[in-house]
């Protein structure tokens, strides 16, 4: 789906427009995303970064280590706590994509994971259908490429 996406936090004091397609949907169901989902698994959907834009209450930020090297900057609502987005960054800048939790999408009813990783980690009541994608780890770079369709990852 392409178009214009808007969104915000459960309070409305931190909004967001995004005039990009969806790079990728996916469902992470690792033990890190189930802690800071409070949930089964997360969701993410990536969109290149110069198409966001954030309006409103600025965001409070948490910033983690992932694998690699990879750091990663979560933003936050100040007010009511909301999870926003995610976007990794290294030594050398700002990875090019934001990771949006879907969530907060004022429209959720088109949202479907195009894949979902980390599998192995996916609580015991979860089943998947044949038509779900799915890795028990992580997917690889090679693999993610045809989601980027000519952005630099």
């Amino acid at each position: 789906m392409s178009g214009r996406y808007t969104g915000g936090c459960q309070c409305g004091a931190v909004r967001y427009s995004i005039d990009a397609t969806p790079r990728m949907i996916y469902a992470c169901h690792c033990t890190q995303c189930q802690r800071v989902s409070g949930a089964a698994f997360a969701m993410a959907c990536l969109f290149a970064a110069q198409s966001f834009e954030m309006t409103g209450v600025q965001p409070n930020f948490y910033v983690r280590e992932g694998k690699g090297g990879r750091k990663v900057r979560c933003s936050f609502c100040p007010k009511c706590g909301s999870r926003i987005n995610n976007q990794w960054f290294t030594e050398q800048g700002d990875i090019p994509f934001v990771s949006l939790r879907p969530g907060t999408l004022d429209d959720t009813s088109w949202v479907r994971p195009d894949f979902h990783i980390w599998a192995q980690h996916r609580q015991p009541w979860i089943r998947f259908s044949a038509e779900d994608v799915v890795y028990e780890q992580a997917m690889s770079v090679e693999r993610m490429r045809p989601f980027f369709q000519g952005q630099s990852a």
